[in-house]
């Protein structure tokens, strides 16, 4: 099995997928992973799998972000199938 660490900023679909689906509601301490990389710096993060590879994702503001925006898009999916197709669901920024 590999192992890898991953940034926010290089966050493919699935990973993100996978940490909504493992961390629903969030992410708490005893979740979170502390380590030292090889610079000495301390990195927080927290670990998801697929069935070849185990990810640790750093974590900060602009994971939560990106959690949060998957969040976003999944609850207006539920709510547009829901409505059914008779009922528009406008974003709030239109």
């Amino acid at each position: 099995m590999q192992r890898a660490i991953i940034d926010y900023k290089k966050l493919t679909p699935e990973i993100v997928l996978l940490l909504n689906e493992k961390f629903p509601d969030g992410y708490g301490d005893s979740d979170i992973i502390t380590f030292k990389n090889l610079n000495g710096e301390t990195i927080d993060a927290v670990e998801v799998s697929t069935d070849d590879t185990i990810y640790l994702v750093k974590i900060g503001k602009h994971l939560i972000d990106s959690m949060a925006k998957i969040d976003l898009i999944d609850d207006s999916a539920e709510l547009e199938e829901e409505a059914g197709p008779d009922i528009i669901i406008q974003d709030e920024e239109e």
